[in-house]
């Protein structure tokens, strides 16, 4: 178990890192003004599912590997970036149906959730956070290494869940005063679809200056 001490620095790094939205953040609002507060907390578990299974990797060593090797690397980042894009092109260019209005047809919250899972899965930003700071808060003096990295990504993700679960509730909020003017209907679909594009953009280009 790390020192209270570790366990203190560690949160207030977290804090740190999660107040500048990343990739999750921004699937997790345009999810909720797409589709309102539940779904928006539908990904907020889904980017907390994926995040645990990065410290868990890093528990497991497998981080290491990814970070050390380029070729990994550009493999995750630009399947990422890959999936974001698309699905950003399938929102701007979906057909409405003839008896839809022009908002989205709502997707599964069961769908919603894996999207978040993938989308935090194949985030660069939270594949390097697990290797370039977790092992800073890792003392084998302490235990179980394996072990110190699971709890420390519990706080993170317990962390995460609150800050992300606050965007969804308030961008879901926003979403439903939205969706009763007119204007809104209509560019909703263009908003999310461009949040989407520019996920993927900046996935693809994450860590493009790496050697």
């Amino acid at each position: 178990m790390p020192e209270s001490s570790t366990l203190l620095l560690f949160t207030l790094t977290s804090l740190a890192l999660i107040a500048v939205p990343g990739p999750a953040v921004l699937y997790v609002v345009a999810r909720s003004l797409e589709q309102g507060r539940l779904a928006g907390l539908a990904s907020v578990l889904g980017v907390g599912v994926g995040a645990l299974i990065h410290f868990l990797a890093a528990a497991l060593g497998l981080s290491a590997l990814l970070t050390s090797s380029a070729l990994a690397f550009s493999v995750v980042k630009y399947v990422g970036a890959a999936y974001l894009i698309s699905l950003g092109l399938y929102t701007l260019l979906k057909r409405r149906e003839k008896h839809e209005p022009e908002a989205l047809a709502p997707r599964p919250l069961g769908s919603v959730f894996a999207q978040g899972v993938v989308v935090n899965l194949l985030s660069p930003k939270m594949a390097l956070f697990a290797l370039a700071f977790l092992p800073q808060f890792l003392d084998p003096v302490r235990g179980s290494v394996a072990a110190q990295a699971l709890v420390l990504g519990c706080i993170f993700v317990g962390i995460a869940f609150l800050s992300d679960g606050l965007y969804a509730l308030l961008a879901g909020g926003l979403g439903n005063w939205l969706r009763h003017h007119a204007g809104f209907l209509r560019v909703q679909r263009y908003v999310s679809g461009s949040v989407y594009l520019a996920l993927g953009v900046a996935t693809a280009f994450t860590g493009s200056g790496r050697k």
